[in-house]
């Protein structure tokens, strides 16, 4: 009889992480569409906000010295994959991004890894592999 409570608390421990993680993987689809528009238009202040706070100031810099709101044209992205961590609190993000800077003419096409982590309640961009933003985003 002792172990029927026991079981229950897990059982409900249990459902409250469950319905976390759901919640989590709720809230992250709108996060990573509105971080590729915002930075399809080029509207680098806002996406800076989606950005872990110890990687803002790098990222804004760049977009400035790389002149980005005039030479940067991300042309297209399309969501490929999200992988989570057990936990819930990590996301790997998979998109193709075609895009090009000035100068150059070409137009690059990149699967660009993009790791999201579960911050003060909200989804933040932390890290990016390939892509425009890799520098700023190692």
């Amino acid at each position: 009889m002792n172990r029927l409570p026991a079981l229950l608390l897990a059982l409900c421990l249990g459902a409250c992480a469950t319905a976390s993680k759901k919640s989590n993987v709720e809230t992250l689809q709108p996060t990573v569409e509105r971080f590729h528009q915002l930075i399809r238009w080029k509207d680098f202040r806002s996406a800076g906000a989606l950005i872990v706070p110890e990687k803002r100031a790098a990222f804004s810099k760049a977009r400035t010295e790389l002149h980005d709101d005039r030479d940067l044209s991300i042309t297209d992205y399309e969501i490929e994959e999200v992988e989570f961590s057990e936990d819930g609190l990590r996301a790997t993000v998979h998109s193709r991004i075609q895009w090009m800077r000035l100068p150059s003419a070409s137009e690059q096409s990149d699967v660009v890894t993009s790791e999201f982590v579960f911050q003060g309640g909200r989804w933040l961009l932390e890290r990016q592999v390939e892509g425009p933003f890799a520098d700023e985003l190692p």
